[in-house]
């Protein structure tokens, strides 16, 4: 089976379970790959009447399937997402004697990939960030970009590649309008600048929003525009730094779930790299893991296989220390920590997670939060 057969396989499963929401966003990604038009006429028609009519569910997965149907039957050329787009090897960035120093760092970026970039503030993130988009000069080492698009000059390189930092810049008139001037800047024609914008304001959500300016939308609707106007612009890398600081539980599930979409399309994908204090979200979406200390470059992976044999466990609970103490006895627990409000315990290798769950309910423990953390980038934050 195929990337887009498995693709529409998906959301027919989406929409057959009744989850809608979900899956008329899959389904606009499944559109926006075929690059058709006139598909996305349809689309764009079809999110008008939902909004007019939310409560005709089932008239809504009625004509959403038939647009399924018209997009499995258009071929779609399936990129080939081994080559690296972006190698970056010993690179350094010195602020001056005795001050922070970035590296060495030795990375590589391919599209349909998403990276993970987190460590504690001051460790490197947003430097290593600007390195990558060409906006800081990096002291020793290379730097190769290797797009699909050729480019003679940084300009032009540029051109291929989006950073969008934590503190957007305000922009002027409305959401739609700004989102036109974009594909005006490449020359685009205005029927396939207007289809193309629409499509794209429909994708993100941001139907009743198309009118407003920058003042009357939230941090999280900010957010979606500039992810429609990065889509716009089909660059090859992306970096983000924090794009989920300031935004609800709810409103970041939606960006990591619409980033890690942007970045799988079939034909157009996209390498991203995004800086994140949201580890266990950012980890959920990513591919690999980038972790800075002190400016060094730390491969969670690599440091799962170097690493002492451990199970590492977060717990929030109502339990005292002599209590935890007490019930994991006999679970060859090794260390037992008390880190910002919550138990960070290491047994040994032979214990497994579920063990330690169970000892937890056979002692009526009130256990408000647990996380197996072994693997995760959370116990760099912890040790």
């Amino acid at each position: 089976m195929s990337k887009a057969e498995a693709r529409i396989k998906e959301v027919i499963s989406f929409f057959k379970n009744k989850d809608t929401v979900l899956g008329y966003r899959k389904l606009m990604d499944c559109v926006i790959d075929t690059q058709d038009l006139d598909i996305y006429k349809e689309v764009i028609a079809l999110t008008d009447w939902k909004e007019q009519f939310p409560e005709k569910e089932d008239e809504l997965i009625e004509k959403s399937l038939v647009i399924l149907e018209r997009v499995s039957k258009l071929p779609i050329t399936e990129y080939d997402i081994n080559n690296p787009v972006v190698i970056g090897t010993d690179l350094t960035k010195s602020y001056g004697h005795n001050r922070f120093k970035l590296g060495p760092i030795s990375v590589e970026i391919r599209k349909g990939e998403v990276y993970g970039l987190v460590g504690e503030n001051g460790n490197g993130k947003t430097t290593l960030l600007r390195v990558l988009a060409k906006e800081l000069k990096y002291n020793t080492g290379e730097l190769d970009f290797r797009f699909d698009k050729a480019y003679n000059s940084d300009y032009d390189l540029r051109t291929n590649l989006v950073y969008i930092p934590q503190r957007t810049q305000k922009w002027y008139g409305s959401l739609k309008d700004n989102l036109k001037f974009v594909l005006s800047s490449y020359g685009i024609p205005p029927d396939e600048n207007e289809t193309r914008v629409l499509m794209m304001i429909a994708r993100f959500g941001l139907w009743n929003y198309k009118h407003l300016k920058w003042n009357e939308l939230s941090s999280g609707y900010k957010m979606r525009f500039e992810l429609a106007r990065t889509l716009l612009r089909q660059p090859e890398l992306l970096l983000l730094d924090e794009p989920l600081a300031n935004l609800d539980v709810l409103a970041q599930q939606v960006i990591l779930e619409d980033l890690k979409s942007m970045c799988n399309s079939i034909n157009n994908p996209i390498a991203l790299i995004l800086s994140s204090q949201q580890l266990y979200e950012v980890e959920k979406i990513s591919d690999k893991v980038i972790y800075l200390k002190n400016g060094k470059y730390k491969d969670n992976k690599a440091e799962v296989k170097e690493e002492k044999h451990q199970l590492i466990v977060e717990i929030d609970c109502e339990a005292n220390r002599e209590t935890l103490l007490s019930i994991f006895e006999g679970l060859h627990l090794e260390k037992l920590i008390y880190n910002g409000g919550i138990y960070v315990a290491y047994f040994k290798a032979d214990m497994t997670f579920y063990s330690v769950l169970e000892t937890l309910g056979k002692h009526k423990v009130d256990v408000t939060y647990t996380r197996n953390i072994t693997k995760s980038t959370r116990r760099f934050f912890v040790s």
